[in-house]
C-alpha cells in the first residue's frame, strides 16, 4: 500500500509539474505545448531577450528570501538523502525546488524538467515516511518508490523508473527493495497515462543497422558523446566559479544568466526549455549538419550557463538534446562518407542521445532503458548499449561519477565505498576510542612502569604530564633489555627511555582516516588525542574496534540485501 501511495504521489507531482510549467509557459509567452521554440522565434526579440532574465528576477529574489540552502535543488540532494539521512527529506525543499525549477523552465531557462520531478516525488515520499514513522532502511526503500513514479511519469517508462532508483539514488537491488519500487513505478506510470495518455516521448521512423562494420562508428560515437558530456560538467563549473568570482548577489546571479540564455535564443531559439522539439526535429533528420554542430556548442553554453548561476531544473533533457545534436552529425558525416553502411542520421542521433544521457547521469542501465521506452525502438538497442557503456566508461574514468556525483564532491560530500564506508566516514574516533590504558608521569621510574604493565592488558604504559599532555610511551619491548636484569629499575626514569612522539589519531578524525593511518604506521592501536594543538591523551584505538564496526555494517547491509 505504502508503495502504491508512493506512485500515486509521484505521477501527481510529475503531472503537477508539467501543468505548471506550461501556465508559467502561458504567462511568460502566451502559448502552451512542448513546440517551444518555433513560437517563441515568432516574438519580439526584446521579448525574447527579457522573458528569461525577468524569470531569473524572480527566482534570484526567490532564493535571497525563501530558500536557505541559496541554490535550487535536484537529484544530487535525493541521492545524499538516501545514503546520509535515511531517506529523509524535507517536504518545504521539495516546494521551493518545485517552483525554482517551474519559473526556470517556463520562461526559457534552458534546463531538464525530469530532475525537478525526481526531487519533488521523493521530497513527497519522504514526508510520508516521516509521518509514519518508519525506520532508516524503509524510509529509504519509501524514497526509492517515489523517485520511480516521478521518472516512470515523465517518461511514460516503467522499467527505467525502476532501475533509475535503484542505480542512481537507492543502489539496493535487494527483493525487499525492488518490488515496491516495481509496483510505485508502474502506478506512476498508470498515473501519467491516464492523464496524458500512452504515448512515447518522441516517434520514431523504423530503423535498422545496416552492416557488422557499423559498430566501431557507434563505438566512437560513444568515445565523442563521452567528450560532450565531460565539457557540459566543466562548462557548468566555469559558469558557477566565474559567478563565485564575480562576487554577484546570489538574487542576481540568475537575473544575469537568464540574460545570456535570452541573447543566445534570440538567435537559436532553439536551445530554450526543456529542448524536445529541437531533440524531434534531430530524430526526424530535419536539421542541416552546419545548425547540428552550432546547436551542440550553444546548448552546452545555454544550459552551463543556465545550471551554474542558481536557476533549477535538470540534466537529463539537455544531455538528450546534446547527445541528438552530436548524433545527427556524426550521421550525416558517416552517411556522406559510407553511403551504403551507414544507417542514416536518425539512427546515430538516437545512440548520440543515449551516450551523452548515460555519461551525464552516471547511470548507463538506466538511460538505455530510457531512450528504449521513449523511442520503442528495439533494433538499435544494441547499439545504444555499445556507445552508452563506452561513453560512462570514458566519464567515470575523468570524473569518476556524473554529473550528479560532481555536485556531492563540489559540496564534500563523499559516497564511495558503498554504504560500510560511509559508515567509517561518518564515525568519529572517539565514537569507539577506549580509556581502559594506564598512564605514568615522566618522573616515575621503570619499577613503577613494571607495576602499571601487570595491571593492564596493554603492552605499553602511556607517559603523560600534570596536565595530561602525551609525552611519549613505554612499552614491553623498550624494558626487554632490562628484563632479568633489574636493579636499577628505581633509579631509571621514564623520561630517558621512553618513545617520544608516538603516532597518534584525533579524536574528531573519521574512522576511514584512521584505517588508513593504522595501516601506515603498522600498529595494532594508537594513542587518541584531543587536538594537534593541545595533544592531551583522551582514549585509545584500537584496529580491531575498527575492523569490528566495519564487519558488523557489512553483515547488517548483507542481511538486508537478502529480505
Amino acid at each position: 500500500m505504502l508503495a502504491v501511495a508512493a506512485g500515486l504521489l509521484g505521477g501527481g507531482g510529475a503531472i503537477a509539474f508539467r501543468e505548471a510549467i506550461q501556465a508559467v509557459q502561458f504567462g511568460f509567452f502566451g502559448f502552451r505545448g512542448e513546440l517551444f521554440h518555433s513560437q517563441v522565434a515568432d516574438h519580439p526579440w526584446w521579448w525574447i531577450l527579457l522573458a528569461p532574465a525577468g524569470g531569473g528576477l524572480i527566482v534570484g529574489l526567490f532564493l535571497r528570501f525563501f530558500s536557505p540552502e541559496r541554490r535550487a535543488l535536484g537529484v544530487a540532494d535525493v541521492i545524499e538523502a538516501s545514503a546520509l539521512r535515511g531517506g529523509r527529506m524535507s517536504l518545504n525543499s521539495g516546494l521551493r525546488g518545485f517552483f525554482i525549477s517551474v519559473i526556470t523552465i517556463g520562461s526559457g531557462g534552458s534546463a531538464g524538467r525530469e530532475g525537478p520531478v525526481v526531487h519533488f516525488a521523493a521530497a513527497l515520499s519522504a514526508k510520508t515516511a516521516r509521518l509514519l514513522h518508519l525506520d532508516r532502511s524503509l524510509g529509504q526503500t519509501l524514497l526509492g518508490c517515489g523517485v520511480a513514479a516521478g521518472v516512470a511519469a515523465s517518461f511514460n517508462a516503467p522499467i527505467a523508473g525502476v532501475f533509475f532508483a535503484l542505480e542512481v539514488v537507492t543502489g539496493n537491488y535487494a527483493l525487499g527493495a525492488f518490488a515496491p519500487v516495481v509496483i510505485a513505478s508502474v502506478t506512476g506510470t498508470i498515473v501519467s497515462r491516464a492523464y496524458f495518455g500512452d504515448f512515447p516521448a518522441f516517434v520514431l521512423p523504423p530503423h535498422e543497422i545496416s552492416s557488422v562494420l557499423e559498430f566501431p562508428a557507434f563505438a566512437l560515437l560513444g568515445a565523442m558523446s563521452a567528450v560532450i558530456a565531460m565539457s557540459f560538467v566543466w562548462a557548468t563549473d566555469v559558469v558557477r566559479r566565474t559567478q563565485t568570482r564575480l562576487d554577484l548577489p546570489v538574487w542576481l546571479r540568475p537575473c544575469v544568466a537568464g540574460l545570456c540564455v535570452g541573447a543566445i535564443g534570440l538567435m537559436f531559439p532553439q536551445v530554450m526549455g526543456v529542448g524536445y522539439e529541437a531533440t524531434d526535429q534531430a530524430l526526424k533528420e530535419e536539421l542541416a549538419l552546419n545548425l547540428l554542430i552550432v546547436l551542440i556548442v550553444l546548448k552546452t553554453a545555454a544550459t552551463a550557463i543556465t545550471l551554474g548561476s542558481g536557476f533549477g531544473g535538470g540534466v537529463f533533457s539537455p544531455s538528450l538534446f546534446l547527445g541528438a545534436m552530436l548524433g545527427g552529425a556524426f550521421g550525416v558525416v558517416a552517411t556522406e562518407i559510407f553511403p551504403h553502411l551507414s544507417s542514416g542520421h536518425g539512427a546515430y542521433t538516437l545512440v548520440g542521445m543515449g551516450a551523452v544521457a548515460g555519461a551525464v547521469l552516471g547511470a548507463p542501465i538506466s538511460t538505455i532503458l530510457i531512450v528504449f521506452e521513449m523511442t520503442g525502438d528495439y533494433e538499435l538497442t544494441i547499439a545504444v548499449m555499445i556507445a552508452t557503456v563506452i561513453a560512462s566508461q570514458i566519464m567515470a574514468t575523468v570524473f569518476r561519477s556524473g554529473f550528479f556525483g560532481w555536485q556531492l564532491a563540489e559540496r564534500g560530500v563523499n559516497l564511495a565505498g558503498g554504504r560500510e564506508g560511509r559508515v567509517l566516514r561518518e564515525t568519529k574516533v572517539r565514537g569507539v576510542m577506549k580509556q581502559d590504558y594506564v598512564t605514568v608521569q615522566p618522573a616515575a621510574t621503570l619499577q613503577d612502569v613494571r607495576v602499571k604493565l601487570q595491571q593492564t592488558t596493554y603492552a605499553e604504559v602511556f607517559v603523560v604530564d600534570e596536565e595530561g599532555i602525551l609525552v611519549g610511551t613505554v612499552t614491553l619491548i623498550d624494558l626487554a633489555g632490562d628484563a632479568f636484569d633489574r636493579s636499577h629499575d628505581a633509579e631509571v626514569r621514564v623520561i630517558d627511555v621512553c618513545r617520544r612522539d608516538p603516532p597518534t589519531a584525533l579524536q574528531d578524525d573519521d574512522l576511514e582516516e584512521a584505517m588508513w593511518f593504522l595501516e601506515g604506521c603498522g600498529e595494532e592501536h594508537v594513542a587518541v588525542i584531543d587536538s594537534p594543538d593541545g595533544e592531551k591523551l583522551v582514549g585509545v584505538l584500537h584496529e580491531r574496534d575498527v575492523l569490528a564496526l566495519y564487519h558488523h555494517t557489512v553483515l547488517e547491509t548483507r542481511n538486508q540485501e537478502r529480505i
